[in-house]
């Protein structure tokens, strides 16, 4: 059997009487594209948070590639192949969109020479261009990064994420405040890159997710409450009364009103 790429473990973080993941057990064997959704406050983002080492669990393991990255810090876990992108978007407003990528990409160099001009970096700048291209922002190579529409903005922070090279990509809402087009052209993107690496994204919604995702992950509570299909998840009746509603909810409501 092959190993998956990501093994959780009992994992559990706890602040003070608060449990804000509570002993959760997933497995990512690789290939297509995951989503991990639930109510606010299901403990989501705090399960990414203990992923990438921005947080400490109080306990379980997290296995990468057959290794327990438990206790080690985000740039280590950056470095072994894991990268994310935050709810709140992360990028330097007064640079280029192009300047914002390639210090990302420079920042993976253990060693930089102080005497060597930027340009002269040309597998650097190879490197930027391709990642550009592929996240469709090439055009706005030269424009400053605060100038961009919000859509935009958000590939600019998948750009930077992929700047690591990784092999495993955490987006943390990624389409939320996007209008229709911007939210189309991004799932489509997303889509694209998890037939090259392996890709969770937390996401609200749920027309993005039941399309887009080939396997879904229910949280309620800090726990996993459910993990399957869009088709099982939908129609599991767990899910239905912790997040989704059962059928005919909304019709019964409209009645009552």
């Amino acid at each position: 059997m092959n190993t998956p790429v990501l093994q959780v473990e009992g994992l559990t973080k706890t602040f003070g009487g608060l449990t804000a993941v509570d002993n959760v057990h997933f497995t990512l064997p690789g290939g297509g594209l995951h989503a991990v959704i639930g109510p606010n406050g299901a403990g989501k983002t705090t399960f990414f948070n203990l992923i990438s080492g921005f947080l400490r669990a109080n306990s379980g393991s997290v296995i990468f590639n057959g290794e327990n990255i438990i206790g080690r810090k985000p740039h280590e876990i950056s470095r072994l192949g894991i990268a994310r992108t935050l709810q709140i978007k992360s990028v330097f407003t007064g640079l280029s969109v192009y300047d914002n990528v390639w210090i990302a990409v420079m920042g993976q160099s253990r060693f930089l020479n102080p005497f060597k001009s930027a340009g002269s970096y040309t597998d650097v700048a190879a490197n930027v261009e391709a990642i550009l291209k592929d996240m469709g922002l090439s055009d706005f190579a030269k424009e400053l990064a605060g100038n961009l529409s919000y859509g935009d903005v958000a590939l600019l922070e998948i750009s930077i994420a992929l700047a690591t090279q990784p092999k495993l990509l955490l987006l943390d809402e990624p389409i939320s405040g996007m209008s229709p087009s911007e939210t189309k052209h991004t799932v489509e993107i997303i889509r694209g890159l998890s037939t090259r690496l392996d890709v969770i994204l937390i996401e609200h919604d749920m027309e993005v997710v039941f399309g887009a995702a080939d396997v879904i992950t229910v949280m309620n509570q800090g726990a996993i409450i459910c993990q399957g299909s869009p088709e099982a998840v939908s129609n599991d009746p767990s899910v239905q009364e912790a997040y989704l509603g059962t059928p005919g909810e909304e019709d019964e409501e409209e009645l009552s009103a």
